[in-house]
């Protein structure tokens, strides 16, 4: 296998994986009724800036873009990145290693009417972002997005690294 077609199955194995991350997070919130906080809905624009990216990346590999390519790819490992760091952040606070944003909660939207607005004030569950709803190995949903987003930034940067690569050695080889 070359190093373009490595390159290639990295960025699918990170399109596939990402889309398997988001799909999980809304999963866990419309199936297992998780309500997230405001900063786990902040964790999420990342997929929803990177993945397009990393499909538009695999799209510009096929056309052999590959130019093109490794800048997208670039720009969603910085993507990815900052999510990652967005879930360190809340896993440190989650654990007490840091003070958490002041103004993160979470609940249900406004009431339709004031008649009903005791009711909906009484049901309404208020998320903390310093405090996990669920762990896993020990990590909550903001620590496994961390390793998660971590992971799909390497990818990404390993899928350039190839590419250069391949570069370089075709360069040298003409």
């Amino acid at each position: 296998m070359t190093q373009y077609q490595w390159a290639r199955n990295l960025v699918a194995l990170s399109l596939l994986g990402g889309l398997v991350v988001i799909a999980t997070a809304w999963g866990f919130q419309l199936i297992g009724g998780y309500v997230p906080c405001k900063l786990c809905l902040e964790q999420r624009i990342p997929y929803y800036a990177g993945l397009p990216l990393t499909a538009l990346a695999l799209i510009l590999l096929s056309q052999q873009r590959n130019r093109l390519a490794m800048l997208t790819l670039l720009a969603a490992a910085a993507i990815f990145a900052y999510g990652a760091g967005l879930g360190v952040y809340q896993a440190g606070a989650e654990w007490q290693f840091w003070d958490g944003p002041n103004d993160c909660g979470g609940g249900s939207a406004a009431p339709a009417s004031a008649s009903n607005m005791l009711q909906v004030l009484q049901s309404t569950r208020v998320v903390s972002c310093t405090e996990a709803s669920w762990r896993m190995l020990g990590l909550s949903f903001a620590g496994w997005n961390a390793v998660a987003s971590a992971g799909l930034a390497a990818f990404s940067l390993l899928a350039v690294f190839l590419l250069k690569q391949g570069r370089n050695k075709a360069t040298v080889s003409v």
